[in-house]
């Protein structure tokens, strides 16, 4: 698959071809599904928690007797039924998190570069770096090519840099190319593929690299 590279004042400055074994895949959206859910419910915390009958505090004395009063059969405070009572089958802490196989992971990410890159979504922009640190010159960039849309800017690298000057703004994420997230790749409205980057992902996602 060709694409066009832009520099960072959004012009033409040559193409690119993009390695259809990455980018040029069938879309397997029940693999893109799972990788999906997976990723959400690693990312929750499980702390919700609730107190039983027999931990919540109160008497264990019956508020009246069994027989004789005319009103229905009540046990101690802490029933379920009454104000204050313990809960029942209420959650408590615990692990969501699980394990999806290497493979179906990886595909899931191709899968998803893959309609993005068929969907015109993605867009090659030449390597570039914010020296200054600051929003404005990032911001000034990503005028070229995204309109307050949720973006995801994949990156060849550690780019602490450029990380600093996007940080305050919203629906912006930062991807490096090996530690991809399913969720925020689907969901990027516009992705930004750095021309380095481009490169590292056919040689990370290659399949003679899968089947060593």
């Amino acid at each position: 698959m060709d694409k066009k590279v832009y520099s960072t004042d959004g012009k033409e400055l040559r193409t690119i071809s993009l390695d259809d074994k990455v980018f040029g895949l069938p879309i397997n959206e029940d693999v893109i599904y799972y990788a999906i859910n997976n990723e959400l419910a690693n990312k929750r915390v499980g702390t919700a928690c609730t107190k039983g009958r027999a931990e919540v505090h109160g008497s264990n004395a019956k508020p009246y007797k069994q027989k004789g009063t005319g009103n229905a059969r009540r046990g101690d405070k802490k029933s379920p039924i009454t104000v204050g009572g313990g809960t029942i089958f209420g959650p408590k802490p615990r692990d969501f998190s699980y394990a999806i196989p290497k493979k179906a992971k990886r595909l899931a990410i191709k899968s998803i570069l893959s309609l993005q890159a068929q969907s015109d979504r993605l867009t090659v922009v030449e390597d570039f770096t914010v020296e200054s640190g600051k929003t404005k010159d990032l911001v000034k960039i990503l005028s070229n090519f995204a309109k307050d849309e949720r973006t995801v800017i994949i990156l060849k690298d550690n780019d602490a840099k450029i990380k600093q000057a996007g940080r305050n703004i919203p629906n912006l994420s930062f991807l490096s190319y090996n530690r991809l997230r399913a969720h925020d790749l689907f969901y990027g409205r516009k992705v930004i593929l750095l021309e380095g980057a481009a490169k590292n992902l056919s040689d990370f996602y290659a399949e003679d690299k899968e089947a060593k």
